[in-house]
């Protein structure tokens, strides 16, 4: 057991234990049914603090093969599926959390190398005779090629680094390049899961990470009872919590991911639970600034649609046609 191979399942377990645990585990079942396919790769897009994390860890805890996840998942709707047993503790797992990496260096070149090096050195420790070497994806492709054991990456935060280097595009692209050498059409990996906030960024002819399956807000592929609380999940807290559950409708039913499922804030509704008060707690975990900056730019009417939604008016859009990325607002 490692920090980044085979990392256990203990922060799994925390969110397990906490007072307010809304069960996703039949992600996993989705993930069984991809696994080793070519739809192996899939991305997850979706706002700060809706669960992205927890989903992670889940899906980590339940590949792991350092450990026994048997008594977090028995209890769990993950378990009363076909395949639980067939993948439980089955595999090995990367996990990574690009924020960390981030934090810890001051370039591009530096995190990938900083990057590599630590996970190679877990790796020495369970294949010593494999490890030759610092490139990552070739250490990886001899353990395959000597042991047959592949490996499932989960990458959270995977788009932190356009924000930190949102005008340096060479960077971006180098970032880009990196992953899709250790990704793309690599026989080792059996399983990639991603998490961030945007979709997969694509420079013209230079879609490095095109074999990714995009799960968002507003095409969330089937996946939409995972992309936040659902209103029976909250419903059923707030008949579990002896909390108003039309007042908690009115402060956090905010997207509708299809036409009929409504989906809440995960944050604010376990917070308004534990707090036993209703309140803006969501937005309380990014300052309004910065979103000011864009919507004062008024580019194509925003800041006057913000005034009429403040206004109770509606406004309609198609979602469809935006590009959701950190340096062109068009």
């Amino acid at each position: 057991m490692g920090i980044y191979l085979n990392p256990g399942n203990t922060e799994f377990q925390r969110a397990v234990n906490s007072e307010i645990y809304v069960d996703k585990s039949l992600l996993i079942e989705y993930t069984n049914r991809i696994i080793n396919t070519n739809m192996q790769n899939i991305c997850v897009s979706r706002p700060r603090r809706f669960g992205k994390s927890t989903d992670a860890r889940m899906v980590a805890a339940y590949y792991d093969q350092s450990c026994d996840s048997s008594d977090l998942f028995n209890d769990l709707k993950i378990a009363k599926t076909k395949d639980y047993q067939k993948y439980l503790n089955k595999y090995n797992v990367i996990l990574l959390n690009m924020q960390d990496f981030l934090s810890l260096t001051s370039s591009i070149e530096e995190l990938t190398e900083f990057l590599s090096k630590e996970i190679i050195t877990e790796l020495q420790i369970e294949y010593e005779k494999y490890t030759k070497g610092d490139i990552l994806s070739i250490v990886l492709g001899n353990i395959f090629a000597y042991t047959k054991e592949s490996f499932i990456f989960i990458i959270d935060e995977w788009d932190c680094i356009f924000r930190e280097y949102r005008e340096d595009k060479r960077a971006q692209e180098k970032y880009l390049d990196f992953l899709r050498n250790l990704l793309k059409d690599k026989p080792y990996v059996s399983l990639c899961y991603m998490t961030g906030i945007l979709p997969i960024k694509k420079y013209g002819t230079h879609s490095a990470l095109n074999m990714f399956d995009e799960v968002s807000m507003i095409d969330p592929m089937g996946l939409s009872k995972f992309m936040g609380f659902t209103e029976k999940e909250v419903k059923d807290l707030c008949d579990e919590y002896h909390v108003d559950f039309e007042r908690m409708k009115e402060w956090y039913d905010g997207y509708h991911v299809t036409d009929s499922l409504s989906t809440f804030s995960p944050r604010s509704v376990v917070a308004s639970i534990r707090t036993k008060n209703f309140g803006n707690y969501w937005t309380s975990t990014e300052t309004y600034e910065a979103l000011q900056v864009y919507i004062d730019m008024n580019f194509d009417g925003l800041k006057d649609d913000v005034v009429k939604l403040l206004a109770g008016e509606q406004i309609y859009l198609n979602p469809n046609k935006f590009q959701n990325d950190m340096t062109t607002f068009k």
